[in-house]
């Protein structure tokens, strides 16, 4: 391994644990609490290196949010590009990457939720805030692009495409923070998956023309 190699590669392993740290910290004392020297000391690195990394704590906030972007972007577009799929399928398909997002960054998706991000993310670096903007757009649309499909071959109701979408996401992020609170009072069940298939059938239903509804 090169000198270069070796040192992208520590690097990278540096910004991994300030974020774990991040990570950490923000569930146990809440965002707005946790301050950049708390993070630092959680790393074990000073607290200028960590500002080599991060410019400020919405920066690093801002890099947690890319990651479970960029997972759940990754997941809708394999199912999208597949041709083999059917439009109501690749719903479903969705459902899942959103599902497996959730399970793959359950902190993450928590936070986002949970934190007002109007206030945390208007205050960003305009490339970073474009960056989000830019892979959270790329995900709606092949959702949106996904009905307008299926409308096209006849198997879904005439609607908004992008009303739809934003629907799809309003009902994710709204169960996440619905069976979150429940599972704070039974912590050894997971509620999300069951309901979050029944609220997509009843969403399939609903935008489904009625000879192509599911018996």
């Amino acid at each position: 391994m090169g000198i270069a190699e070796r040192r992208k590669r520590e690097r990278l392993m540096r910004q991994k644990m300030i974020q774990e740290a991040a990570l950490e910290l923000f569930v146990k004392k809440g965002f707005y609490s946790v301050k950049m020297e708390d993070i630092s000391e959680k790393a074990e690195l000073s607290i200028a290196t960590l500002y080599l990394y991060f410019k400020s704590k919405d920066d690093l906030y801002a890099s947690l949010i890319e990651i479970a972007l960029q997972y759940l972007h990754d997941r809708i577009q394999r199912i999208f590009t597949d041709n083999s799929l059917e439009a109501k399928a690749k719903i479903q398909g969705f459902k899942e990457a959103l599902y497996h997002t959730y399970r793959e960054h359950p902190t993450i998706i928590r936070i986002i939720f949970h934190v007002q991000l109007y206030d945390t993310l208007t205050s960003l670096d305009p490339k970073i805030l474009d960056q989000l903007n830019g892979l959270a757009q790329k995900i709606m649309q092949m959702i949106s692009d996904t009905h307008s499909a299926g409308v096209r071959q006849g198997n879904f109701k005439r609607g908004n495409s992008t009303a739809l979408t934003d629907i799809v996401w309003a009902t994710f992020a709204g169960l996440v923070l619905w069976e979150d609170s429940k599972q704070k009072l039974n912590p050894n069940k997971d509620f999300l998956k069951a309901t979050l298939d029944q609220a997509f059938n009843i969403f399939l239903d609903g935008i489904t023309k009625n000879t192509q509804k599911s018996k």
